[in-house]
């Protein structure tokens, strides 16, 4: 396919972004807007923009790659996640109203002391930062690949072109521009999904009824896995790891919250949470459709297939599915990544101008003009961390950094649960420092289970880590208070 097609794609793709972004934010700039959205979004928009939030590029490539090496047991932690949002819609969304909250973090504040808050606040912006660096990474490299390296346009400059057109279209309202933003990006997503999944099937020249039938009968649509307690895949591992994961990467995360904290009140917040995790469960199991035919169809043709799962999909739509695959590959891979990207910057410069800077203490307009500097700061960040990862040139470095940036959410956990369900106070002053020991108590014990004690560990480290700061925080209690 012609470079120029898919440029001509991704720039009608950009200019519609950009339209809803001036139509959006054309009256209100300001922080309140660019924070909350002036606590107007309505609730079935919020529910629609989070779905492709919450799949970015690397989901889009890997989760019908996982087919091949676990089968549909990706399911257990997706029912998993429905009962984690379940939790956070009637545990944390209340209190998130409650106190009336612009980042979620300064609820640790509240309840703890500032050097919590800030503890948990820096937490989050360790790993967001280095999370959507990530994602945005897989996706720079497919473009590079598909488009621009024919044209000898360096790397970098991929790089910076693709950032800054994300900070064109969120610089002016921020979250308020986001929640329609995502919303149509999702939409795009789905629509490229099923049209994907249209386009195996035709290709596959087998009717319905085979087709649901070899699949119903294939080994490798087995969900369920009861039998096998060392196995990673082990249905009570992956299922309540599901909820833990939800609670912390959705509840916990100012980066999904915040979309949440726009809803005009507190039952439509419920409302778009209940449809986020209803929709959630059969946009996931169409991908591992998707992944479950592409294996058919390789069977059905010999061909050989790449070592590295994320690379299947890739495979097919850029060498045997044809210009429209392809096509439908590169815009759902655009919406999955930027419609994760774009809120996760807006999260991150909020979480830093609110939490760490304090803007909601100064004037207004100076408020404004330090938020505006952050914002581009991040992205120049974002532009940074990219180009370590290609200098790095190691697919399992990124793989490293996934795992360690899960971990940074188990002090969240913990913290939080202290706070939620006990009426103790710590030691504001030892929480930095649990939150640190935590994860790396939990990483030795990674290391021994999986050397000396035949024992693999899965997700169900995220509860060993939150398990491990509440009981640190336990270990410095001070006294009992009311209230919470």
């Amino acid at each position: 396919m012609s470079g120029f097609l898919i440029l001509l794609i991704i720039v009608v793709y950009f200019s519609i972004l950009l339209l809803i972004s001036y139509f959006v934010g054309r009256k209100s700039t300001d922080n309140d807007a660019f924070f909350l959205g002036n606590k107007k979004s309505p609730w079935w928009v919020v529910a629609i923009g989070m779905v492709g939030s919450s799949i970015s590029g690397v989901s889009f490539v890997s989760v019908p790659g996982m087919v091949r090496g676990i089968d549909f047991t990706y399911m257990q932690t997706v029912f998993g996640f429905f009962f984690g949002y379940l939790v956070i819609a009637n545990v944390l969304l209340p209190l998130y109203y409650r106190l009336n909250l612009t980042t979620i973090y300064t609820y640790l504040e509240d309840r703890f002391g500032k050097r919590a808050y800030k503890t948990g606040a820096s937490f989050f912006l360790l790993s967001k930062t280095i999370g959507a660096a990530a994602r945005l990474y897989v996706v720079a490299i497919i473009l590079q690949t598909i488009v621009f390296d024919a044209w000898n346009i360096p790397f970098w400059v991929t790089v910076c072109g693709t950032i800054f057109l994300i900070w064109l279209y969120t610089f002016r309202s921020g979250i308020k521009t986001i929640v329609w933003t995502d919303t149509i990006q999702t939409i795009i997503l789905v629509s490229a999904l099923v049209l994907l999944v249209v386009q195996v099937y035709g290709r596959l020249n087998i009717g319905f009824g085979e087709l649901a039938d070899t699949l119903i009968h294939s080994e490798k649509t087995r969900i369920f896995v009861f039998d096998d307690w060392q196995s990673r895949q082990n249905f009570f591992k992956q299922f309540f790891s599901g909820i833990f994961i939800a609670i912390v990467m959705t509840g916990l995360d100012q980066d999904m919250m915040q979309k949440n904290l726009t809803c005009r009140n507190i039952r439509d917040a419920k409302k778009n949470m209940y449809w986020y995790g209803i929709s959630f469960v059969p946009v996931n199991f169409l991908f591992l459709i998707l992944g479950a035919m592409l294996l058919m169809l390789a069977t059905q043709n010999n061909i050989a297939l790449p070592a590295l799962a994320d690379s299947i999909l890739p495979l097919f739509a850029t060498t045997y599915l044809g210009k429209s695959v392809l096509v439908l590959f590169i815009i759902g891979i655009i919406a999955a990544a930027f419609s994760s990207a774009d809120s996760a910057l807006a999260a991150l410069t909020t979480s830093f101008s609110v939490d760490i800077l304090g803007v909601q203490h100064l004037e207004p307009a100076k408020g404004e003009r330090i938020r505006k500097k952050i914002h581009i700061a991040i992205s120049v960040l974002f532009v940074f961390i990219i180009i370590a990862f290609k200098a790095l040139n190691n697919k399992s470095v990124i793989d490293a950094i996934y795992i360690i940036a899960s971990y940074t959410y188990g002090p969240l956990l913990g913290m939080y649960g202290f706070g939620l369900f006990t009426k103790l106070k710590t030691n504001d002053k030892f929480i930095p420092y649990v939150a640190v020991a935590s994860p790396l108590l939990c990483g030795i014990i990674d290391y021994l289970g999986t050397n000396y004690w035949g024992f693999s560990f899965g997700y169900e480290l995220l509860m060993l880590n939150g398990l491990l700061t509440f009981v640190g925080l336990w270990m410095f209690r001070i006294k009992v208070i009311d209230g919470y």
